[in-house]
């Protein structure tokens, strides 16, 4: 059990050096064709001394956290990548770094499983089963422990635009009924409420500034959402587009809507907060319960016989 332990520790750490050097290849190869430019150039770039300028972490830690990334990038199967960018275009994490940070994480994240088998069983000297449930433990924590927090900050914030959604309509309801257009309605709410649901309202009005048609614009901002309540928000405004209806009158039943269905949110969690209550309550209450109230019951028995 210890020689495999070492093994696989040594094993890790032979991944971490790996990308190490292979970052560290790369570089010395941008900086022989740094020189050959030099040399042409005739004065010498002090590139060198800019990329000691940058410090411990552009310099070691983003490169090593490249590696990791495309590492990753090879390994996890081809649908994992593509799945784990809609859940992090949901979490408001889009960016192409935020998907490789992610990635990065994951591959860390399972090289340490050989370095907790070293600590379980060659540092704690657990033996048995309990060595066993703990690494078991620690390495489920650390294989779903990524993916999980990803899953919950998509919850938050789709929790969060649904909760905003009707407030966001009812501005943008009065907005356009006072004259305003549909765009500039749109910028006034963007900048009276603060929010997910504004970041992506802002973004939208961005990519059609820039140039994209409102429909294309409004599909991407319903697929970067994945909210329910703003995919058939942005069917009706499209569908309103489309056959000339008055966009004032959609939007008022939009926001009466989203209030009924925020409303349904809400009892729905209240219902649920029971069957929720109950594992602790079985779990962490009713034993501490039966301990005081049949306790003396016990000992007066046990006196009596």
């Amino acid at each position: 059990m210890l020689i495999l332990a070492f093994v696989s520790v040594f094993g890790a750490l032979g991944l971490i050096a790996w990308a190490a050097t292979g970052q560290m290849a790369e570089r010395s190869a941008v900086r022989s064709s740094m020189r050959q430019l030099d040399t042409y150039e005739g004065a010498a770039v002090p590139s060198r001394q800019i990329e000691l300028d940058q410090g411990f972490v552009p310099r070691v830690v983003k490169p090593v956290l490249a590696r990791f990334s495309d590492l990753g990038r090879r390994l996890t199967p081809a649908g994992y990548v593509a799945k784990s960018t809609e859940k992090l275009n949901h979490a408001g994490k889009g960016l192409a770094k935020d998907v490789d940070r992610f990635l990065a994480v994951r591959v860390v994240t399972v090289l340490l499983i050989p370095v907790a088998f070293f600590l379980c069983f060659g540092v704690l000297h657990l033996s048995g089963r309990m060595g066993q449930i703990a690494f078991l433990f620690v390495a489920m924590l650390l294989i779903l422990g990524p993916d999980a927090q990803l899953n919950r900050e998509v919850e938050e914030r789709k929790y969060k635009i649904q909760m905003k959604l009707p407030d966001v309509l009812d501005l943008l309801t009065i907005s356009v009924e006072a004259g305003l257009g549909f765009e500039q309605a749109l910028d006034r709410t963007v900048a009276s409420v603060p929010g997910p649901l504004s970041d992506e309202f802002a973004r939208m009005l961005g990519e059609v500034r820039a140039g994209s048609s409102r429909a294309d614009a409004m599909r991407a901002f319903e697929q970067r959402t994945g909210v329910p309540e703003v995919k058939s928000f942005v069917l009706a405004i499209l569908q309103a587009d489309a056959f000339g209806v008055s966009i004032g009158r959609i939007l008022r039943q939009q926001a009466d809507e989203m209030r009924v269905r925020r409303r349904q949110l809400a009892q729905e969690r209240a219902q649920k907060a029971p069957v929720k209550m109950l594992f602790p309550m079985v779990f962490c209450i009713f034993p501490a319960l039966f301990v005081v109230v049949l306790a003396p019951a016990m000992y007066s028995i046990l006196d009596n016989l």
